[in-house]
């Protein structure tokens, strides 16, 4: 029977319903949290495992700095003016992200599987900005710019300068579920075990993230579009933008995952989240290390000697406060 990432799937232990329902969420001062993940949060949607959900979700900026930066004003979403306006109860972080929402059959011990199936561009811009606190190097740049970009939807790439096109890869910088209760309210901006501000580029349509559930329904949030990414995101900012994605939710009970990890048509991803990178490294190298001994029954010393041989070890992020590190290893080797 074929095992994913530590959760036995296509099995009873796949709380899916018989006939799945079709969700749509857009991003409106009732549905938004702001800077936080907290299982503590009112849920703004109720769904099913199995369930479908179209999020509609917003640029993290202010339709004032993104004026400011050159975007007309009638091209800032309404949605966002709205947000900017009406919601009151925002921080520590900066993020809006679409949510909570509640999987009724999620319980704490269980794995939310989070199947990416599609992510469209919602708007014909992005931006990048980076300021004299913020980033990778704000001793070199003790000043603020940003720059916005526009976007081909066509072609499906970003003019970023003359001569300049970027691939465009949308994904979600955000990801995540509430964190254990004890927790607290969280900021948005560093990724940790209950996943969130993950910005891993490889989490595009296809890919699909395994989270750890730490609260009853889970209490899903997602946002923080992004076209485009190089690792490391070393300003602070990706290519930002509003996009649309449909996510499917299915629950696996009593699996015991503690971390994220993910898959793509091609790997399998650990992670690892720390506030060190030497150590956010060892958290995501262990991660693999255990998959393969769960899954692909190899001994802990074949699974070091293979991680070091065959998997790629990259910095996911640099700028969030806690680092981020992935392995990636690739399916291939599998011959069997």
């Amino acid at each position: 029977m074929l095992r994913i990432l530590g959760i036995l799937l296509f099995s009873s232990l796949a709380l899916a319903q018989t006939t799945p329902h079709h969700y749509t969420l857009p991003a409106t001062p009732a549905t938004v949290a702001w800077g936080y993940y907290d299982a503590k949060a009112t849920p703004v949607l109720r769904i099913h495992s199995g369930d479908t959900v179209e999020f509609n979700t917003l640029i993290t900026n202010s339709p004032t700095g993104l004026e400011k930066a050159g975007v007309p004003p009638d091209q800032v979403q309404q949605s966002l003016r709205d947000i900017y306006k009406e919601v009151t109860n925002k921080g520590p972080g900066g993020h809006i992200l679409n949510g909570p929402v509640y999987i009724e059959e999620a319980e704490p011990g269980d794995t939310l599987e989070v199947r990416i199936q599609k992510i469209d561009l919602a708007i014909l811009y992005a931006y990048n900005a980076f300021g004299p606190t913020r980033g990778f190097l704000p001793e070199d740049f003790p000043y603020r710019k940003m720059k916005i970009i526009p976007l081909d939807r066509e072609r499906m790439v970003a003019k970023f300068a003359p001569g300049i096109e970027i691939p465009l890869h949308p994904f979600f910088g955000s990801m995540g579920v509430a964190p254990p209760e004890a927790f607290g309210r969280v900021d948005s901006a560093p990724p940790s075990l209950h996943a969130g501000n993950m910005d891993n580029k490889e989490l595009v349509a296809g890919t699909t993230l395994y989270l750890p559930v730490w609260t009853k329904g889970a209490l899903f949030e997602v946002g923080d579009g992004h076209v485009g990414q190089g690792n490391g995101e070393v300003d602070i900012t990706a290519l930002e933008t509003s996009l649309t994605g449909t996510l499917q939710f299915i629950v696996h009970k009593k699996t015991g995952l503690k971390y994220p990890r993910a898959e793509t048509p091609t790997h399998y991803i650990s992670m690892g989240f720390h506030d060190e990178l030497y150590a956010a490294t060892k958290i995501a190298v262990r991660e693999m290390i255990d998959f393969l001994v769960e899954e692909k029954h190899l001994s802990r010393d074949d699974a070091y000697m293979l991680t070091s041989v065959a998997g790629d070890v990259d910095i996911t992020e640099l700028v969030d406060g806690n680092k981020g590190v992935h392995v990636m290893l690739p399916k291939a080797i599998f011959i069997k």
